[in-house]
């Protein structure tokens, strides 16, 4: 079921603050668990501080808090385009979420066409691949989503960077 906040669309007026965003996502995604079991807004919050880690600015910290809210019917397409954001946060948000039947090729080169969103998207590959995350899960789960992530560092050309988070 998508939330839809009332955010007026205020194209020269005052933006949504990062607390904003914050809350905003938070309570789009109330009830909402990862694969653990764990409050989403965990995923958001390390997301967030990931983009930060790795000097991301104000706009892609916003999208990190975003990222999966279009993608998982928390927020509609509708809200986004009326948001009190800034056109290169909705830009990051749009390229990060994923859509029905895509081909990963075709979300990475989106991804990297995209100016910000490569680090937004690294962010939440390396808080998904995090071992302590993935030990809980079972083999299968956790041999697939390793596999699934890797091919996606690939396709980003992410493959040896090293991360800030381990």
């Amino acid at each position: 079921m998508t939330h839809t906040p009332h955010t007026p669309r205020t194209p020269n007026g005052p933006r949504l603050t990062l607390a904003d965003v914050e809350a905003l996502a938070r309570a789009a995604h109330t009830g909402q668990t990862d694969k653990a079991g764990r409050p989403y807004a965990e995923h958001l919050r390390a997301v967030a501080e990931g983009v930060r880690a790795r000097g991301g600015d104000a706009e892609q910290i916003a999208a990190a808090w975003l990222h999966d809210a279009v993608e998982d019917d928390a927020l509609s397409e509708r809200w986004l385009d009326e948001a009190a954001l800034s056109r290169r946060t909705k830009d990051i948000v749009r390229a990060v979420t994923k859509r029905a039947g895509e081909p990963p090729e075709a979300y990475a080169g989106r991804v990297l066409a995209t100016p910000g969103a490569l680090l937004v998207k690294e962010a939440d590959l390396a808080h998904n691949a995090d071992p302590a995350r993935l030990a809980v899960l079972d083999e299968p789960t956790r041999k697939r989503l390793t596999e699934k992530y890797a091919r996606m560092r690939a396709l980003l050309g992410l493959v040896g960077d090293a991360d800030p988070d381990a």
